[in-house]
């Protein structure tokens, strides 16, 4: 009889959807890589952050919409939903529950309510997890401290509520700020940084700044940190506030890969990605609707950039996608779509074709390396980023323009080349190479989105077929 009653209870945890979920994120909490560059997971298998800026899924979603949202993204490959907790104070939600409490105790926070704003919080968590999707939570955005509404105090207050009330999650990653500039208010982001770190020893966290600026600035030597994060912006080259105002920040314009090759010049070493870079369909700037509007091919392009100087993934964006604009709602930064239509844009849909040939490849021993560029790199949109292993090599065009490499920065006599692009991503065995420099033309005329990825392996391995 008790034979019979455990073969029953071993069927039954066996088929339990829920149990099974439980054992994967089990061996799935992320921790960063030896090496201090890298994300992955508890076993080391590597984590290639691919993420979503869904800056209002907590507010603005119900339950069937929020569940929809997550499916097409977890189709399209993303494992990262960058999600805001608190865009104003008081925040309400889609079901007119209400955030507006005073912090003065943790008790105050949740609302005493059949189906709370933060009940609703955690319903999308739970959905994420189910789809092996993590939830980056930024508490509050920046604006809500400048504006004098949150307090060192109430970060105390607030960052021991979130983190004992998500601890045991097994999907979230902390984003601390907000488009901020951190100096401003610098007390309050560390204070909300240590304060969920002291009570959550569980989920690595991150800063989000303000645009064209970096968490390296403020936080490279603080315990709490553990992923830095850029923001490169929705700022074109040259372009200004105002004829005789330049956009306010260190100047590196749309070159997000400088961003990246100042975090890897940092110490201690950690990972760093562009957290927020041009969202596809946004005007250049943000300052009127009759500006040029950022493309797919712009969002491939700081992905790539970013990722080959030695980010640990990437951030796509898209503009009605992060207002989770629909009917009914305020039309801001010029945007009138909908977000259900803008989840099927272009850039979407290309991303994971980045996010697969970086796992394709022996993954911690990668690292930027522009020596392989053996011609005078170019300016702007001209320029050619590369990165390699011990074994292997890629190195990316946006505008396709010729490329002439070293093959003998990696191993073996001969390299096997391929042609990889990006926009569909489609890989074209392109031929064996002598170990030498060589050049190789881009298919098609030279043109600003007409990008490629030049493959280059070690002819003794096969991680791509011919």
């Amino acid at each position: 009889m008790k034979f019979t009653f455990l073969i029953l209870l071993l069927a039954l945890v066996s088929n339990n959807p829920g149990h099974a979920q439980r054992n994967q994120w089990a061996k799935e909490k992320l921790k960063v890589s030896e090496n201090g560059r890298f994300l992955c997971f508890e076993d080391s298998t590597p984590f290639f952050w691919l993420g979503d800026t869904g800056w209002c899924l907590g507010f603005n979603l119900n339950r069937e919409e929020a569940e929809h949202y997550l499916n097409v993204r977890k189709e399209q490959g993303f494992n990262v939903i960058q999600m805001m907790l608190m865009w104003k104070f008081p925040s309400v939600n889609v079901y007119g529950r209400i955030f507006n409490a005073d912090f003065s105790d943790s008790g105050n926070i949740e609302e005493d309510e059949s189906y709370s704003y933060w009940d609703h919080i955690d319903y999308i968590v739970d959905l994420a997890e189910k789809r092996g999707i993590y939830i980056a939570m930024l508490p509050t955005w920046g604006s809500v401290a400048n504006k004098g509404l949150f307090t060192k105090e109430k970060a105390e207050t607030y960052g021991k509520f979130l983190a004992l009330r998500y601890k045991d999650k097994p999907n979230i990653i902390w984003v601390n700020g907000g488009d901020v500039d951190a100096s401003v208010k610098l007390a309050i982001w560390n204070t909300l940084g240590e304060t969920i770190k002291k009570y959550d020893t569980n989920h690595l966290m991150t800063f989000h700044p303000r645009g064209r600026s970096t968490s390296v600035t403020w936080f490279q030597k603080t315990s709490w940190l553990d992923i830095h994060m850029f923001q490169s912006g929705h700022v074109r080259y040259g372009q200004t506030f105002s004829p005789d105002k330049k956009y306010e920040g260190n100047y590196q314009e749309e070159d997000n890969w400088r961003f990246v090759e100042q975090g890897y010049a940092a110490s201690p070493a950690k990972p760093i990605l562009d957290g927020e870079p041009s969202y596809e369909d946004i005007p250049q700037g943000l300052r009127s609707g009759n500006e040029p509007r950022w493309s797919a091919s712009d969002a491939r392009r700081y992905a790539y950039w970013s990722v080959f100087s030695g980010a640990c993934g990437h951030t796509y964006g898209n503009n009605a996608v992060m207002l989770m604009h629909k009917p009914g709602y305020r039309e801001l930064y010029f945007n009138s779509r909908y977000w259900y239509d803008a989840i099927y844009d272009k850039g979407a849909q290309q991303l994971k074709y980045l996010k697969d040939l970086m796992l394709k490849f022996p993954y911690f021993d990668r690292v930027p390396d522009q020596t392989i560029i053996a011609a005078p790199n170019g300016e702007k949109y001209d320029r050619i980023i590369a990165t390699r292993g011990k074994d292997y090599l890629l190195a990316y065009t946006y505008d396709g323009c010729d490329l002439t490499l070293d093959l003998r920065k990696i191993s073996g006599e001969t390299k096997n080349v391929w042609w990889m692009k990006p926009e569909t991503g489609e890989v074209t065995f392109a031929g064996t190479y002598n170990n030498d420099i060589q050049t190789f033309y881009p298919a098609g005329r030279y043109r600003i989105g007409n990008d490629w990825v030049v493959i280059a392996v070690d002819s003794n391995v096969a991680y791509l077929k011919k």
